[in-house]
């Protein structure tokens, strides 16, 4: 029996990089509705929509090596076109079901061939067309496109690291970064063990080697320590216990504590307005906003796990979402309640007890709506109405009045609306940032961690 080896190249999938993969495709997979701006239809999540935008990122996003690319087209002089789409559809293929897998993304479970199976019928017909078929973003993506939406803002910024919230108060019990102190009732007891020790063995030291009082009050010549002086007899008198097998005598002012950085914790409303407005005009600036939602998120998480963030969408009305949401919201055809998100900000912001309390908004557009008392909804969409733009004022007077900080992030240049931007940063003492969805992540990121080095004092 002869055999005949030849030589192994592997498969393209196990080549290829599905975490780069899923970043290529984070503007597709968190669409805000960009594809389609009226709302007449709902085809981005589609297995069909999801083929197409593998496809172009396999081929226009670098993920492909030239060796890849020679395996994949075969040789051009062959000319043989179907079976190079059949590659290239199989290929595809793999990706989609190593996606659902690795639980990046679910597909819905087919109910008719599921019924018809059960009736004793078998799957009947030619199925449910695959450009039919639809998928669900999972929160183990949303957390990745959060982690890399937060590592290229970083590297942008040119931060190798993120540190803490500092403040120039210092405080115990944070950061062992600054110098031993005495411990005084109040300090959080984050001890310095070598210190306290040496205290209590000097306190100690010196005690035994105390000159003896005689008997007419003035002090005679030294004394060599007793047994229970050098730590090996019973507890003192007082009930502390001597250095030796039976204790260390530790006393109150041995104690020595560490002395660090005060990290003070913040409280943070997001503010996104999800109008129509920010998928019109030829730009999509909803994705990019809710990419920096997720890469806040990703940063409060795991560096700042003390503060505390909330996500609010202000459109006719305002309502707060979870942040494991945050990737599926889609934009409307709304009007901009921007008072209405203050106040809702206001209210989650009123519950927390931290040092800072701060709301950062999102918006390209002017308020256009109100919300009545009785619950209606009043709208204006031409130009500044003098109702609505006092009534929102009034709210950001109250945000000042309570404490609450507003930075507007504005991804508009209109006139009159940077002229409200302004007066709204004026009236609460925030400030106003004028920047592009391509910028917004820097911005936001930079200003979250500059925050509490200017504020507390």
């Amino acid at each position: 029996m002869r055999y005949r080896y030849t030589k192994f190249t592997g498969d393209l999938l196990d080549e290829l990089d599905l975490d780069e993969l899923i970043s290529k495709l984070s503007d597709f997979l968190m669409s805000s509705g960009f594809s389609d701006p009226y709302g007449l239809s709902d085809e981005d999540h589609t297995l069909q929509a999801l083929h197409d935008a593998i496809l172009d990122a396999l081929f226009n996003g670098g993920l492909l090596s030239d060796e890849m690319l020679d395996r994949l087209m075969g040789d051009p002089a062959d000319g043989d076109q179907e079976e190079v789409r059949d590659r290239l559809e199989q290929l595809i293929q793999e990706i989609v079901e190593r996606m659902l897998q690795e639980g990046y993304i679910t597909a819905p479970p087919d109910l008719d061939a599921e019924r018809e199976q059960r009736q004793g019928r078998g799957p009947g017909g030619d199925g449910n067309d695959p450009a039919e078929l639809r998928f669900e973003v999972t929160d183990k993506t949303l957390d990745f496109l959060g982690y890399r939406a937060l590592r290229d803002l970083l590297g942008a910024m040119g931060k190798s690291s993120f540190g803490r919230h500092d403040t120039r108060a210092h405080a115990t019990g944070v950061e062992t970064s600054g110098p031993l102190k005495p411990y005084e009732f109040g300090d959080t007891l984050n001890l310095d063990p070598a210190g306290t020790i040496l205290n209590a063995v000097r306190r100690t030291h010196e005690e035994r080697l105390r000159p003896a009082r005689g008997a007419g009050g003035k002090r005679g010549a030294a004394e060599p320590p007793s047994a229970r002086e050098r730590g090996w007899g019973p507890a003192s008198p007082e009930g502390r216990y001597l250095l030796g097998p039976r204790g260390l005598d530790i006393q109150h002012q041995d104690l020595v504590v560490v002395e660090g950085e005060y990290q003070s914790s913040c409280a943070t409303v997001l503010m996104l307005d999800c109008s129509h407005s920010m998928i019109l005009y030829g730009e999509d600036r909803f994705t990019p906003a809710k990419r920096v939602a997720l890469a806040l998120a990703q940063l409060i998480r795991t560096q700042y796990p003390g503060d505390a963030l909330n996500v609010v969408l202000f459109h006719d009305s305002a309502e707060e979402i979870p942040l494991g949401e945050l990737g599926r919201v889609r934009v409307g055809p709304y009007y901009t309640n921007t008072r209405e998100g203050l106040r809702l900000a206001r209210r989650l912001l009123d519950r927390q007890r931290k040092d800072m309390r701060q709301i950062i908004m999102i918006t390209d557009g002017k308020p256009s709506a109100l919300t009545r008392p009785d619950g209606r909804i009043y709208k204006n969409a031409f130009g500044l109405d003098p109702f609505i733009v006092s009534e929102t004022f009034a709210e950001v007077a109250a945000c000042r009045k309570s404490g609450i900080m507003i930075n507007t992030f504005m991804l508009a240049r209109d006139h009159d609306l940077v002229a409200f931007v302004r007066r709204v940063a004026e009236i609460c003492r925030g400030k106003a940032y004028f920047t592009t969805p391509y910028t917004l992540g820097q911005y936001v990121l930079m200003d979250y961690l500059d925050k509490k080095t200017r504020t507390v004092h």
